[in-house]
Protein backbone atom coordinates (compact mmCIF):
# COMPACT_ATOMS: atom_id res chain seq x y z
CA UNK A 1 0.00 0.00 0.00
CA UNK A 2 1.26 3.48 -0.87
CA UNK A 3 0.23 6.81 0.61
CA UNK A 4 1.10 10.34 -0.49
CA UNK A 5 -0.77 12.72 1.81
CA UNK A 6 0.12 16.14 3.18
CA UNK A 7 -1.82 18.21 5.70
CA UNK A 8 -0.66 21.77 6.37
CA UNK A 9 -2.09 24.33 8.74
CA UNK A 10 -0.39 27.66 8.38
CA UNK A 11 -0.61 31.23 7.22
CA UNK A 12 -0.23 32.65 3.73
CA UNK A 13 3.13 34.34 3.13
CA UNK A 14 1.66 36.37 0.24
CA UNK A 15 -1.61 36.87 -1.61
CA UNK A 16 -2.50 33.98 -3.96
CA UNK A 17 -1.10 34.20 -7.50
CA UNK A 18 -3.79 33.29 -10.02
CA UNK A 19 -3.39 32.40 -13.68
CA UNK A 20 -5.29 30.52 -16.36
CA UNK A 21 -3.88 27.68 -18.44
CA UNK A 22 -4.06 27.75 -22.24
CA UNK A 23 -6.90 25.23 -21.86
CA UNK A 24 -8.87 27.73 -19.75
CA UNK A 25 -8.43 26.07 -16.34
CA UNK A 26 -7.73 28.33 -13.37
CA UNK A 27 -4.67 27.58 -11.24
CA UNK A 28 -3.50 29.35 -8.07
CA UNK A 29 -0.07 29.23 -6.44
CA UNK A 30 0.23 29.82 -2.70
CA UNK A 31 3.13 30.11 -0.26
CA UNK A 32 2.10 28.74 3.13
CA UNK A 33 4.27 29.22 6.21
CA UNK A 34 4.31 26.77 9.10
CA UNK A 35 6.28 27.23 12.32
CA UNK A 36 8.05 24.54 14.27
CA UNK A 37 8.83 25.24 17.93
CA UNK A 38 11.01 23.00 20.12
CA UNK A 39 13.42 23.13 23.02
CA UNK A 40 17.08 22.50 22.31
CA UNK A 41 19.23 20.15 24.39
CA UNK A 42 20.20 23.09 26.65
CA UNK A 43 16.52 24.02 27.22
CA UNK A 44 16.44 27.07 24.93
CA UNK A 45 13.25 27.63 22.94
CA UNK A 46 13.92 27.28 19.21
CA UNK A 47 11.65 28.27 16.34
CA UNK A 48 11.93 27.62 12.63
CA UNK A 49 9.65 28.78 9.81
CA UNK A 50 9.12 26.51 6.81
CA UNK A 51 7.73 27.81 3.51
CA UNK A 52 5.63 25.46 1.37
CA UNK A 53 4.62 25.86 -2.28
CA UNK A 54 0.99 24.88 -2.89
CA UNK A 55 -0.86 24.62 -6.20
CA UNK A 56 -4.66 24.60 -6.39
CA UNK A 57 -6.68 23.84 -9.52
CA UNK A 58 -10.22 24.51 -10.74
CA UNK A 59 -12.86 25.43 -8.19
CA UNK A 60 -10.39 25.34 -5.29
CA UNK A 61 -8.25 27.88 -7.17
CA UNK A 62 -11.25 30.16 -7.61
CA UNK A 63 -12.17 29.94 -3.91
CA UNK A 64 -8.58 30.55 -2.79
CA UNK A 65 -8.18 33.51 -5.12
CA UNK A 66 -11.42 35.06 -3.90
CA UNK A 67 -11.14 34.54 -0.14
CA UNK A 68 -7.50 34.03 0.87
CA UNK A 69 -5.22 36.95 1.68
CA UNK A 70 -1.70 37.33 3.00
CA UNK A 71 -1.54 36.35 6.69
CA UNK A 72 -4.78 34.35 6.55
CA UNK A 73 -4.97 30.99 8.28
CA UNK A 74 -5.60 28.03 5.99
CA UNK A 75 -5.55 24.26 6.10
CA UNK A 76 -4.47 22.48 2.93
CA UNK A 77 -4.81 18.76 2.39
CA UNK A 78 -3.18 17.29 -0.68
CA UNK A 79 -0.27 15.34 -2.11
CA UNK A 80 3.39 15.94 -2.88
CA UNK A 81 4.32 16.21 -6.54
CA UNK A 82 7.68 16.88 -8.17
CA UNK A 83 7.84 18.55 -11.57
CA UNK A 84 10.88 18.76 -13.80
CA UNK A 85 11.73 20.93 -16.76
CA UNK A 86 14.72 22.13 -18.71
CA UNK A 87 15.67 25.72 -17.92
CA UNK A 88 16.91 28.35 -20.33
CA UNK A 89 20.45 27.33 -19.38
CA UNK A 90 19.72 23.74 -20.57
CA UNK A 91 19.96 22.48 -16.99
CA UNK A 92 17.29 20.12 -15.65
CA UNK A 93 15.33 21.82 -12.85
CA UNK A 94 13.04 20.27 -10.25
CA UNK A 95 10.34 21.63 -8.00
CA UNK A 96 8.47 19.72 -5.31
CA UNK A 97 5.13 21.22 -4.35
CA UNK A 98 1.87 20.32 -2.69
CA UNK A 99 -1.11 19.85 -5.00
CA UNK A 100 -4.14 20.78 -2.91
CA UNK A 101 -7.16 18.49 -2.94
CA UNK A 102 -9.03 19.97 0.05
CA UNK A 103 -9.03 23.48 1.44
CA UNK A 104 -10.31 24.79 4.74
CA UNK A 105 -10.44 28.52 5.26
CA UNK A 106 -9.45 29.63 8.74
CA UNK A 107 -11.79 31.54 11.02
CA UNK A 108 -12.10 35.27 10.56
CA UNK A 109 -10.75 37.48 13.29
CA UNK A 110 -13.00 38.23 16.26
CA UNK A 111 -12.73 41.97 15.50
CA UNK A 112 -14.75 41.51 12.29
CA UNK A 113 -17.93 40.79 14.26
CA UNK A 114 -18.66 37.81 12.03
CA UNK A 115 -18.97 34.12 12.80
CA UNK A 116 -15.68 32.30 13.16
CA UNK A 117 -16.69 28.95 11.68
CA UNK A 118 -14.11 27.62 9.21
CA UNK A 119 -15.26 26.48 5.75
CA UNK A 120 -13.96 23.40 3.95
CA UNK A 121 -13.88 22.79 0.22
CA UNK A 122 -12.63 19.84 -1.80
CA UNK A 123 -11.57 19.41 -5.38
CA UNK A 124 -13.13 16.01 -5.90
CA UNK A 125 -16.40 14.25 -5.33
CA UNK A 126 -18.39 14.44 -2.16
CA UNK A 127 -20.38 17.19 -0.57
CA UNK A 128 -17.76 19.89 -0.94
CA UNK A 129 -18.07 20.72 2.74
CA UNK A 130 -16.86 18.88 5.77
CA UNK A 131 -17.47 19.81 9.37
CA UNK A 132 -14.53 20.96 11.48
CA UNK A 133 -12.84 18.27 13.51
CA UNK A 134 -14.32 17.84 17.01
CA UNK A 135 -11.08 19.12 18.53
CA UNK A 136 -11.60 22.51 16.88
CA UNK A 137 -13.60 24.92 19.02
CA UNK A 138 -15.08 27.46 16.62
CA UNK A 139 -18.23 28.97 18.05
CA UNK A 140 -20.59 31.76 17.16
CA UNK A 141 -21.88 34.37 19.56
CA UNK A 142 -25.17 34.85 17.71
CA UNK A 143 -26.38 31.42 16.50
CA UNK A 144 -26.54 27.88 17.84
CA UNK A 145 -24.24 25.39 16.11
CA UNK A 146 -27.13 23.51 14.45
CA UNK A 147 -28.40 26.69 12.76
CA UNK A 148 -24.90 27.59 11.55
CA UNK A 149 -24.40 24.19 9.91
CA UNK A 150 -27.71 24.47 8.05
CA UNK A 151 -26.70 27.83 6.56
CA UNK A 152 -23.29 26.76 5.28
CA UNK A 153 -23.19 27.00 1.49
CA UNK A 154 -22.03 23.85 -0.27
CA UNK A 155 -19.69 24.44 -3.19
CA UNK A 156 -18.84 21.53 -5.44
CA UNK A 157 -16.14 21.54 -8.08
CA UNK A 158 -18.60 21.11 -10.97
CA UNK A 159 -21.03 23.77 -9.69
CA UNK A 160 -21.11 26.93 -11.83
CA UNK A 161 -19.99 30.19 -10.26
CA UNK A 162 -22.99 32.39 -9.52
CA UNK A 163 -22.80 36.09 -10.27
CA UNK A 164 -23.04 38.30 -7.16
CA UNK A 165 -26.44 39.71 -8.21
CA UNK A 166 -27.86 36.17 -8.31
CA UNK A 167 -26.59 35.33 -4.83
CA UNK A 168 -28.93 37.85 -3.22
CA UNK A 169 -31.90 35.92 -4.62
CA UNK A 170 -30.94 32.70 -2.83
CA UNK A 171 -31.84 31.77 0.74
CA UNK A 172 -28.31 32.47 2.00
CA UNK A 173 -27.92 36.00 3.38
CA UNK A 174 -24.55 37.45 2.33
CA UNK A 175 -23.86 38.92 5.79
CA UNK A 176 -24.09 35.40 7.27
CA UNK A 177 -21.22 34.12 5.14
CA UNK A 178 -18.08 34.53 7.24
CA UNK A 179 -15.67 35.05 4.36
Amino acid sequence: MNLNKVILIGRLAADPESRTTTGGQEVVSLRVVTNRVWNSADGQKQEQAEFHSVTLWGRLAQIANQYLKKGGLVMIEGRLQTRSWTGTDNQKKYRTEIVGENLQLGPRSASSGQESTPRSYNNGGGSGYSKPAPSQKFTSQSKPKEDMEEQIPVINEDEPIIASNEIEETTVDLKDIPF
